[in-house]
């Protein structure tokens, strides 16, 4: 190999490699069984190194050999070469991870017509040879999902003091990651005393207010935050009207049939009608988005890539 004038000779990590195992072994023969080379090829690559050098690096003693002085320089040296090389090589790899791999995803209905659309999206445009697969599946079902290997990752949400959290129940083994807060708002018909004059700029209506109406709720499952909140603020709704359809529940609410209480991204998800106007509550309730992955999901370059992609567009939401 040819240098530059002026700069010291060409050493190559090879070399290198084999300086350090005869430096370990104590031997020619070793250092080749060590390596996984011939004896001959181990002795070819040191006296090439020899001649590059115009220094011995091996010296022999008895029926064994040992580096001279400029053979320990290059093991003390081939050290650092080695790790720095295995460090590349392990981002490179992580790179060529990065071209194939296959997410398995499952999030909640209302994330199905806003963040999976846009981390779908994302992914395409940043990473398009890594698949993703997409299930809808409600929190509960979307943890196991996770811890049965049934999928990578879960997007789910939690509220606060749930009585039953999936989240917390099977903990063991996953990683959940905070998203962001999710607010809690209010569905009512224009023209509501409590709406104001702007259907999309009054001010945050205390629950309280809202004892006496008609409201419109998910399945028994799914309304425990509304009762929750209703009971801290000395009432029990009386839920007429039962849905988990975000377009339906509009509709009655438009009609004027009853009120709701949804999260933010579930109103995104579905659009916002002309008849009816969107109110903050005075408790600033909501619930918290979360990401679900196996503990050690950001080993994996096509899962760790998706990571950064949610959270990205959950902060952006």
């Amino acid at each position: 190999m040819s240098h530059l004038p002026g700069q010291g000779p060409d050493l190559d990590a090879l070399a290198l490699r084999v300086v350090r195992a005869v430096h370990e072994t104590g031997s020619i023969t070793a250092a080749a069984a060590a390596l996984g080379y011939s004896q001959p090829a181990v002795s070819q690559q040191l006296k090439r190194l020899e001649q590059r050098l115009g220094l011995a690096v091996v010296e022999r003693v008895g029926r064994g050999v040992r580096l001279t002085e400029a053979g320990l320089v290059l093991a003390r040296h081939a050290v650092t070469v080695e790790t720095a090389l295995d460090a590349a090589a392990g981002e490179i790899a992580e790179l060529q991870g990065l071209r194939s791999g296959l997410v398995r995803l499952v999030a909640f209905p209302s994330a199905s017509a806003t963040l999976v659309p846009s981390l779908l999206a994302r992914m395409k445009q940043q990473h398009a040879q890594i698949s993703i697969t997409y299930l809808e599946a409600e929190p509960p079902e979307a943890v196991a999902a996770v811890r049965e290997n049934r999928a990578d990752l879960a997007i789910t949400f939690s509220y606060p003091g749930d009585r039953v959290d999936p989240h917390r129940e099977s903990a063991q083994g996953l990683r959940v990651a905070t998203l962001r807060r999710d607010e809690m708002m209010l569905v009512l018909p224009v023209g509501h005393p409590l709406a104001g004059a702007e259907p999309e700029t009054g001010a945050p209506v205390d629950l309280g207010g809202l004892a006496d109406e008609n409201w419109v709720a998910g399945c028994p499952r799914c309304r425990g935050h509304l009762l929750d909140l209703c009971d801290r603020r000395g009432f029990t709704p009386r839920i007429s009207y039962e849905t988990d359809n975000v377009a339906a529940v509009f509709g009655l609410v438009e009609a004027g049939i009853g009120v709701a209480l949804l999260p933010a991204l579930a109103i995104e998800s579905a659009g916002v009608r002309a008849g009816v106007a969107i109110r903050a509550t005075t408790g600033q309730d909501h619930r918290t988005l979360h990401a679900v992955t196996a503990a050690r999901a950001e080993r994996v370059p096509a899962l760790a890539a998706a990571l950064r992609a949610i959270a990205a567009i959950a902060q952006v939401g």
